[in-house]
């Protein structure tokens, strides 16, 4: 008797892109096909995006928002837009902080590091590294002057604030802010940070 013959569908292989010799560069991420959405450039390399938690999401939101109504009229905040660093790195910050009169058409897909005022990363658990380490550091060296790194604390954010120290062109710690965050750079804010969290009565 015959063995039965398994008419399952095969799973599909990924078409994963291959790198060119020397790897992606900036323009590349609006050219290749089938791209993930937010998918970033980091040294050459391309990072795709995870699936964000319900704290990131919140946070995103909420400095988005803020941001967004404190800004002066010739700032704008927007989420989740690319920022052309150099030829190989183009991070996607959660929050950026840019000059309106570099956005141009409707249609823009990034802006120069030269116009970004502030940048505003939430850590993920894949996120760690590039949000401590890789990013602040590429940021510090396109002289972004602000820099703010938005921690999970058991559910409760916890906003560490950087500012670029000119004569040595890295940053510096300006405060670790709980509960609630009041700075007067790179424009006055004062914010809640508890609206961070789930409202009275809802879950997490």
């Amino acid at each position: 008797m015959e063995a039965p013959t398994n008419t399952a569908p095969k799973a599909a292989v990924p078409a994963w892109p291959v790198p060119p010799e020397g790897g992606w560069t900036a323009d590349d991420l609006d050219c290749l096909p089938n791209l993930p959405a937010h998918t970033q450039l980091i040294d050459a390399t391309l990072v795709f995006p995870c699936p964000h938690s319900v704290f990131h999401e919140r946070a995103m939101s909420f400095f988005g928002r803020q941001l967004g109504s404190a800004a002066p009229p010739d700032l704008e905040a927007l989420c989740r837009f690319t920022v052309d660093i150099d030829r190989q790195n183009r991070p996607e910050p959660d929050v950026v902080v840019v000059r309106r009169d570099a956005l141009g058409s409707h249609d823009r897909t990034r802006v120069p590091a030269t116009a970004v005022v502030l940048t505003v990363e939430v850590v993920g658990p894949d996120s760690v590294s590039r949000d401590r380490e890789t990013k602040p550091l590429k940021y510090a060296r396109a002289k972004i002057p602000h820099y703010w790194r938005v921690e999970n604390e058991n559910d409760r954010a916890a906003v560490h604030a950087f500012e670029l120290e000119p004569t040595t062109g890295a940053y510096t710690g300006v405060g670790i802010f709980r509960e609630r965050m009041k700075v007067d750079a790179p424009f006055s804010v004062n914010l809640d940070l508890t609206g961070i969290r789930a409202r009275h009565g809802k879950g997490r």
